[in-house]
């Protein structure tokens, strides 16, 4: 997100309650306006359609068929999209702008592939064995290669900083699904739940193809140089498990409790587990603040921190080094210390509303019982994702690995014994994996602060490594010269 710190900074500077109003507002549009937006939508689209009207079976259908799309869309695309991140990045900063349609025509391929590798077994299943109707279950599978796109997308204009134009494209992208589905019910008389799937589904295409445009005209050039692509994924592997372990840890808790006697199954195809699934909803919204704090403040400060640092290593004295390296640890705390208190104040009170608030719109029992110890874990999880980042900008591939892995590895070991507990405790696994992953970054922060010259300055080789056979490490010959005789000076 490197980039949005000069208009923060141009905002916040008068410091005026008006002008913080507006920083966070600026914040929440480069973060999570999407996801608001598509929300927002499906709830207009519910209200106005009358959804509750509809069966159980068919509502049940949609709701599930909606979760797939996103859950798997998510899963299907984190491999692949933080090493051409990494990739795009370096070309941009070489400025070589003709290797990145190479680099978005390669990843498009990798994921729409990778993707189609699961969802069409799946759609066969739903059609074949589920008896769901055939043009039902393309336009599920259109809505998830839709979202697939549009998430891969996503990830070129937020290397060009055009966070407002996501933004944009998504509105566009709801507002026009939204119509259509007015249009598909009350004019052409399609099905509440299908009129609402079609219309996202195109929704999605629309805003893919938006971003896709922008993309290509951001980047005319091709050099049609698509193997470099490829080197990247060896190079980077950590990326492609860091990425891919982090976003199965979102999701693994929920998949445990699929499996329990509360889940349930339809059409021999679709499992979800409702009360479980809604608060581990409602606590990502308890928490999803701590991401527009954690970039605001990231950009406005630890970033100007850690460019000082740089540009000492690049030139600076060895005192220069040592105490902008010290600011910067110091600051990197102290982000850590503000995103923890300012989220717990915003989750405490958000926690409140939803539990005032909540048991009158019909999400009470079993829901609110669960919620507690979920939004717990999720607020850990937020200040775990920040260290993550931190290891980002310190090049420390292996830390973010073990960090993403342990917490993985903890929330699906913790989930497997919180089923056999108390419904409050349902949520223990996901608090014990982000407290695992907390801890597992924060102990490798400290020793990148104890061994950052190490790493900055030891890292790398003298000489460029290859393949071949290895020379003789024979430099000269030593031997035994002795002072010539009289018989051989004659």
């Amino acid at each position: 997100m490197a980039g949005i710190g000069v208009k923060l900074n141009r905002i916040y500077q008068k410091n005026t309650i008006t002008t913080n109003i507006i920083g966070f507002f600026y914040s929440t549009v480069v973060t999570i306006a999407p996801v608001l937006v598509v929300i927002a939508n499906l709830v207009l689209m519910q209200m106005v359609l009358k959804f509750n009207t509809v069966g159980f079976f068919d509502r049940e259908l949609f709701s599930c068929t909606i979760l797939y799309v996103f859950i798997f869309s998510l899963l299907t695309t984190s491999p692949f999209n933080a090493v051409l991140s990494r990739y795009m990045s370096d070309v941009i900063f070489e400025e070589r702008y003709e290797d990145v349609l190479p680099c978005h025509r390669v990843g498009m391929l990798m994921n729409v592939c990778f993707s189609c590798l699961f969802a069409i077994p799946f759609c066969f299943w739903e059609h074949l064995v589920g008896g769901v109707a055939i043009y039902y279950v393309f336009t599920g599978y259109c809505c998830f290669i839709g979202l697939v796109l549009v998430f891969y997308n996503m990830l070129y204009l937020s290397i060009c900083k055009e966070y407002r134009l996501i933004s944009l494209y998504f509105f566009i992208g709801m507002l026009s699904a939204f119509l259509l589905s007015l249009l598909f019910h009350f004019i052409l008389g399609m099905s509440i739940p299908y009129s609402m799937l079609l219309a996202l589904t195109i929704g999605f295409f629309l805003t893919a193809v938006l971003e896709w445009s922008k993309v290509h005209q951001y980047f005319p050039d091709n050099s049609e140089e698509y193997g470099r692509v490829l080197v990247y994924f060896k190079r980077y592997w950590h990326l492609i498990l860091i990425n891919f372990l982090y976003t199965l840890g979102l999701f693994i808790h929920n998949f445990v409790f699929w499996g329990t006697d509360m889940a349930m199954h339809l059409v021999n195809t679709f499992v979800c587990n409702q009360p479980y699934d809604m608060a581990t909803c409602l606590a990502m919204f308890t928490n999803i603040s701590a991401s527009v704090i954690f970039i605001s403040r990231v950009e406005m400060y630890f970033h100007e921190r850690y460019k000082a640092y740089a540009d000492a290593v690049f030139g600076g004295r060895g005192i220069d080094i040592r105490n902008t390296r010290k600011r910067m640890f110091r600051q990197l705390s102290s982000e850590l210390m503000t995103l923890l208190r300012l989220q717990f104040i915003v989750s405490v009170i958000v926690y409140l509303i939803f539990v005032i608030f909540l048991p009158e719109r019909g999400y009470a029992g079993l829901v609110m019982r669960i919620y507690p110890m979920v939004a717990a874990g999720y607020f850990i999880l937020f200040l775990m994702y920040s260290e993550i980042i931190f290891l980002y900008y310190f090049e420390d591939l292996y830390g973010a690995l073990i960090t993403a892995a342990g917490f993985c590895v903890a929330t699906l070991a913790g989930s497997l014994i919180a089923v056999h507990l108390s419904s409050i405790f349902f949520g223990v696994g996901v608090w014990v994996g982000s407290i695992t992953g907390f801890i597992i970054a924060y102990l490798r922060l400290r020793w990148m602060e104890n061994h950052l010259d190490e790493h900055m300055f030891c890292k790398g080789n003298i000489m460029p490594k290859g393949k071949g056979i290895k020379p003789s490490p024979k430099v000269f010959d030593v031997r035994n010269l002795e002072p010539e005789t009289e018989e051989g000076q004659e």
